[in-house]
């Protein structure tokens, strides 16, 4: 299976400025995520995607592939992943090549255990899936069957049942993404516009150490990950 890895990377990052390239321990944020790439055998090819030049140019020092500019309409904060994904894989259509799956690798989540990547892309393709993401398991006190919204002043359980489950022993197992790796089939992004598609697979991330960075908070997490890892 020719699989293309993705690395998003716009700039004007709010929460934390220049989060992209930030250094984060000894290295700008990006690295984390090239140095799982880099343990990939899986993996045809990995790039960066990005309109900023400063990113481009970390990037390219790091020894990451940069084929093209990402269009600036391409990388406001409204920008869908799957137009991010369109746009590369145009590109390389248009130069008549052509890949069975993306794998989209967000920097945003840098701690990956080593043989992640691989691992994933053996059960999706085992799997036959029109899709794999990695997630994390949902706290018992946010699963969904214990999660009310509010409807017309008063509150109704999520899932729209009408009893409560009582015992948490009884809640079926919730799990949420955690960022790390989407694994998509370009026929089901092509097709369908849609990440997912109907069969998706996963792997349970919830034993590795986890952040996906959006804020300072997030940021000294990730510091304080760093250090017991190291």
């Amino acid at each position: 299976m020719k699989i293309l890895g993705i690395i998003p990377a716009r700039g004007g990052s709010k929460g934390i400025p220049g989060k992209n390239i930030k250094i984060l321990g000894k290295k700008p944020l990006i690295a984390y995520t090239y140095d799982s790439v880099k343990n990939s055998k899986l993996l045809y090819t990995t790039i960066l995607s990005s309109e900023d030049p400063k990113i481009i140019s970390v990037a390219k020092g790091i020894g990451l592939e940069v084929p093209f500019i990402r269009p600036e309409e391409l990388a406001i904060d409204k920008t869908p992943t799957l137009d991010v994904i369109l746009h590369a894989i145009e590109f390389y259509k248009k130069q008549n090549i052509n890949f069975d799956a993306v794998c989209i690798l967000q920097p945003t989540t840098p701690f990956r255990e080593t043989g992640l990547i691989d691992t994933a892309i053996k059960k999706f393709q085992k799997g036959n899936y029109d899709s794999l993401i990695t997630v994390r398991k949902v706290p018992e006190e946010f699963n969904p069957h214990w999660v009310f919204e509010q409807k017309n002043g008063s509150l109704q359980i999520s899932t729209g049942e009408k009893n409560i489950i009582p015992r948490r022993q009884e809640l079926p197992t919730a799990y949420f993404r955690d960022g790390a790796i989407y694994l998509s089939r370009t026929a089901i992004l092509l097709k369908e516009r849609s990440l997912y598609g109907e069969n998706i697979g996963f792997i349970d991330n919830s034993d590795s150490p986890y952040v996906n960075l959006d804020s300072m908070q997030d940021w000294n997490k990730a510091e304080g990950i760093l250090k017991q890892i190291d």
